[in-house]
Parts: C-alpha cells; structure tokens; sequence
C-alpha cells in the first residue's frame, strides 16, 4: 500500500529551536528539510515568542505536515528556564493548530529509545544514527536540527507500529511482554 505523509519534528526552545521534515512515500523516508531558528539576538521576550510564532506558521504553510511531533518538556532544576521551554512548546503546538495540525509529544528519552536503543544515548550518537537511517550528508552545527530530525523520526516509527507496519529494530534486549517474546521468537516456543 502506497501512502504519503509529512512529519514536522520540533526540539523547542528560545534560544535555539531546531525543526525538520520529513516525508514517508512506501517504505521510504526523505528529509525535506532541517535546520534551527536562532532566536537568542532578539532580546525582547515578546518579540522573540512572536518571531517563533511566525516562523512556525511559515514552515507548516510551506510543507504542510500531516502532524507535529515535538519533545516534552523535561524536568530541570532551573524553574526559568521551565517556563519558557514550556512558551516555545506552547506557542509551537497553537501554530500548529492555528493550521490544523494535529500534534503527538514524546518524551526525551522515547525519542533517544526509539532512534539508537538507548534512551540516555548523547546528542552525538543521535546525530550520527540519523545520519544512517534518513542518509543525509552532514551533521549540522547545531545539533538541536538533529533533535527535532529525532522527534520526526520517533513519530513515524510509533506510528508504524500502530499500522502494523514493520519498524526499525533497535538493541533492546527486554521484551515488553510474553506475547512479544513469542510473536518475535516462534522457533524458541515448545508446543
């Protein structure tokens, strides 16, 4: 069955915000752009949100993703910087819906499991999975692009999954349950 959709990834932020897309044809995956909005020269916090605000909405006109898919906020101990991760992710998710959007969060460390394995995996290894898996040529210089190549890619592996289509295999040596043990390992199964 042949299908088409775009992702648009989002790794939030104020200062650096890094954003990606992708689209599934089949079986197959492109990157129809990444890059990141350095927003940190705008000095006036107003300013600055509506700038984010803007460039969003451009990139959802330009692309018209299907779905956004944007990393959750984490857990810090620095309350500030809290809030206003949690104005970027917002004010990401309204654009989004100002177009249509619908949108799925995920979680660091999903995103990290779902890409190398590993959900405490480093930006760099990240980066250089993605590198293997979408093929594009070089790293950036701000790995938050990558981040949010990261959320995209995360989004259409659980969404493959749901389909019941085939998904990248990662390192994971638990099995989440029985019936997945079994489903993965008929030949180990005694009748």
């Amino acid at each position: 069955m042949e299908f088409e959709r775009r992702i648009l990834g989002i790794d939030p932020g104020t200062n650096i915000l890094g954003y990606s897309i992708i689209e599934q044809r089949g079986k197959d995956t492109f990157l129809l752009e990444m890059d990141v909005l350095k927003l940190g020269k705008i000095k006036d916090m107003a300013t600055r949100m509506k700038h984010l605000f803007d460039c969003i909405i451009e990139i959802i006109d330009k692309y018209k993703p299907d779905i956004l898919a944007i990393e959750a906020p984490f857990y810090g101990k620095n309350v500030q910087s809290m809030l206003l991760l949690g104005r970027a992710q917002g004010l990401c998710i309204a654009a989004a819906f100002s177009r249509g959007v619908p949108f799925m969060e995920y979680s660091p460390k999903k995103i990290k499991q779902s890409i190398t394995g590993n959900g405490s995996s480093s930006k760099e290894q990240v980066a250089f999975m993605l590198q293997r898996i979408i093929k594009f040529a070089t790293i950036p210089k701000y790995l938050d692009a990558t981040d949010a190549l990261a959320v995209a890619v995360c989004h259409l592996y659980q969404n493959n999954m749901e389909e019941g289509q085939p998904q990248k295999k990662t390192n994971t040596k638990k099995s989440s349950s029985w019936a997945s043990f079994v489903a993965l390992n008929p030949k180990k199964v005694v009748k």
